[in-house]
């Protein structure tokens, strides 16, 4: 827990500060390749809306990243977002082997980090997380700035995201 007393804005990652879609094209047809689509996250460039947003935020908020990426990713994750020089935040992952939706997951972190501390907003691209946000109380940001391909939004409602 940080001794930070600021409130919270916490922001998604893929779609909303990183553009994935170059490798979208690993989530198609019926074989996904999970392994390469989170492989190539680390060339995403970054999502200027997104990153105008998250160092706006940073003046009065402490930054909370809250991703749908496998906890394997944590390595390449933290070294983007440090080459974007993007704000220094605890990063929230999905657990290795995790399959439930993004809705369930990143809403269950949401509300763990609401009773650390307010959180100001969340940010997200996910339009079944922003909704479950909205109606647990969250103000919300939808990152609708970045081209969500059918692949990730079908990823993201059967819980790979």
């Amino acid at each position: 827990m940080s001794d930070d007393t600021r409130p919270l804005a916490v922001f998604d990652l893929d779609g909303t500060l990183a553009d994935s879609g170059h490798r979208q094209h690993f989530l198609e047809g019926r074989r996904r390749d999970w392994e390469r689509f989170f492989s190539a996250a680390p060339h995403d460039p970054p999502l200027e809306e997104g990153v105008r947003l998250v160092m706006a935020s940073a003046t009065e908020c402490e930054v909370v990243y809250l991703t749908g990426r496998p906890e394997r990713c944590r390595r390449d994750t933290l070294d983007w977002l440090e080459r974007r020089g993007l704000p220094k935040g605890r990063l929230h992952m999905r657990r290795d082997g995790d399959r439930r939706p993004a809705r369930r997951t990143k809403l269950e972190v949401l509300e763990r980090l609401g009773r650390e501390r307010a959180v100001r907003l969340f940010v997200d691209d996910d339009e079944l997380v922003c909704d479950a946000a909205e109606e647990a109380g969250f103000a919300v940001v939808r990152a609708r700035w970045a081209l969500t391909p059918q692949p990730m939004k079908d990823a993201q409602q059967r819980g790979r995201t």
